[in-house]
């Protein structure tokens, strides 16, 4: 029991002198706070003091330097404003010499101008005192000739007119005699020499090219199981296949004559393999384009072979026998391409100018032809495009663009090509016309003709190559005739294009009818 109270004590007695610890420690604590109070409280008013100090500097020193700056300011305003105005000085003396001379200039013009006026007045009174005289010198001569000035200027105008259109007359009469007497013979010699030594066979191409069956059973292998085979067809050529009731016939349709012939040549082999399905198509169509693709590269070498003519761009043979599928008006144009060499050839050789570059304008005269449907632009611009761009010569290109008469002829190959050229057109059986290109031709022509002054009807005669024009006897004269022919010709030459050339047959007629009775 002792022993409890001992130990109830001790605990007491740790227990009062850990409260007297905790109450001692926080008297220390306190004390050293504000002993560290105090101590930051003197640091901050040293630091205030050093700071206003430090800002009165600061302030003294921004001080100095603003009235520094403004002095320099001051000083460099009043340097500027010396330059201003010792400039404006300057100014100000060159703006009154000026104004002196201008001053001087004036007073120059103003003593000009009065000599000008003097003289002027003096012209005018000239003037009159000349009109003056004229009028009486026409009165004098009015009065002796008894006419009016009006009445003698018509009367002399239209003796002068008289003489200039009968001299006119007579003259064109005289050099067309001439020109024919001597042309005529030579022309007729070159041109009847050149037809003589060449022959050329023509083809009239269509749209349309017809492929024969072995029977009519084949019809329906080449339409195949619900239309494929025709389709592939069509689609792998890009030409129409007419079967109807046409007995072993399948037409081909297209505008496009290689187009027709790959398919023609393909659509041959499949009826002589007899296996007709989409794939079998596509690889026959596929070899008979490669067949063409030969067959074309060598009909443009065979062509330049056979005119004599070498070294021409592979490509510009190659676009030349493009043109074995190529007609106009019915005339093949290959063929008719080979027959202006040869006649260029031949009329060259005859005046004496170089043959060979003659056959070589000649053979390329159409080359625009073998693209023209692929390539915008008329075929002679193609043609020059496409020669310059193989490096051809300047006298080609020329005889190219010259051949249709677009532009005027520069040397004599490009005369030569353009008459051969109108040679092979022109003569009977090359082309062919429709009836209603024909029709409108021979119309045109009666409408050109009965527009002129003096006219009483016309006649369109040997299919369109000769105008018969009949005119009324008192309204045209024997020289008018002849004057109004070479119009009428220069007017046809400049609204229709036509081959060859057109006769112009002016007839003057006077008749005087009495009856016996």
């Amino acid at each position: 029991m002792q022993l409890v109270w001992t130990i109830i004590a001790a605990a007491l007695a740790l227990i009062v002198g850990m409260v007297i610890s905790y109450f001692v420690t926080i008297s220390n604590l306190k004390k050293n706070a504000e002993s560290k109070i105090g101590n930051a409280e003197a640091k901050a008013r040293e630091i205030i003091d050093d700071a206003v100090k430090s800002a009165e500097t600061t302030k003294k020193e921004a001080l100095l330097e603003v009235k520094e700056e403004s002095i320099r300011t001051k000083n460099d305003l009043e340097k500027e404003t010396k330059e201003r105005r010792a400039e404006l000085q300057r100014y100000e003396k060159r703006v009154l010499a000026k104004e002196e001379a201008a001053d001087k200039r004036s007073d120059a013009l103003e003593h000009r101008e009065s000599k000008l006026t003097a003289k002027e007045e003096q012209l005018r009174q000239r003037e009159a005192k000349v009109e003056e005289l004229s009028q009486k010198r026409v009165q004098e001569l009015e009065r002796i000739s008894g006419l009016t000035s009006e009445q003698a200027k018509e009367y002399l105008l239209k003796t002068v007119e008289q003489d200039v259109k009968h001299d006119t007359a007579k003259m064109v009469r005289e050099l067309e005699a001439q020109a024919k007497e001597e042309a005529d013979k030579k022309a007729k010699e070159y041109v009847v020499n050149a037809i003589q030594r060449c022959a050329a066979d023509h083809v009239a191409e269509t749209t349309i090219s017809v492929v024969q069956l072995p029977s009519d059973e084949m019809k329906g292998r080449i339409i195949g199981r619900e239309g494929r085979n025709i389709r592939t067809l069509e689609t792998l050529t890009g030409v129409e296949l007419i079967i109807d009731d046409t007995p072993e016939a399948v037409v081909l349709s297209g505008f496009d004559p290689i187009r027709r012939e790959v398919a023609r040549i393909a659509l041959e082999r499949l009826i002589v393999d007899g296996r007709i399905h989409p794939a079998r198509i596509e690889e026959m169509v596929e070899k008979a384009q490669k067949e063409v693709d030969t067959m074309i590269r060598e009909e443009g070498e065979a062509a330049a072979l056979e005119v004599g003519v070498t070294g021409i761009h592979p490509e510009l043979l190659r676009l030349l026998g493009r043109m074995k599928f190529r007609t106009s008006y019915g005339q093949n144009a290959l063929k008719h391409s080979i027959e202006v060499a040869q006649l260029a050839g031949l009329l060259a050789g005859e005046i004496g100018i170089d043959v060979r570059m003659a056959k070589r304008a000649g053979l390329l005269h159409d080359i625009g032809k073998s693209i023209d449907h692929d390539v915008e632009g008329s075929h002679i611009q193609i043609g020059v495009d496409l020669c310059r761009k193989y490096k051809e010569s300047a006298t080609i290109i020329n005889a190219v663009e010259a051949h249709h008469g677009d532009v005027e002829p520069q040397t004599l190959v490009a005369c030569v090509v353009q008459a051969a050229d109108t040679i092979s057109a022109a003569r009977p059986g090359a082309r062919r016309e429709t009836i209603e290109t024909y029709t409108n031709r021979l119309k045109q022509l009666e409408e050109i003709t009965n527009q002129f002054k003096g006219v009483d009807k016309s006649f369109a005669v040997q299919a369109g190559r000769e105008i018969r024009v009949m005119v009324v006897p008192d309204q045209v004269s024997d020289d008018d005739m002849v004057l109004l022919a070479r119009d009428i010709a220069k007017q046809i030459e400049f609204e229709l294009e036509y081959p060859g050339q057109i006769k112009v047959n002016v007839i003057r007629e006077s008749r005087a009818t009495d009856y016996a009775k």
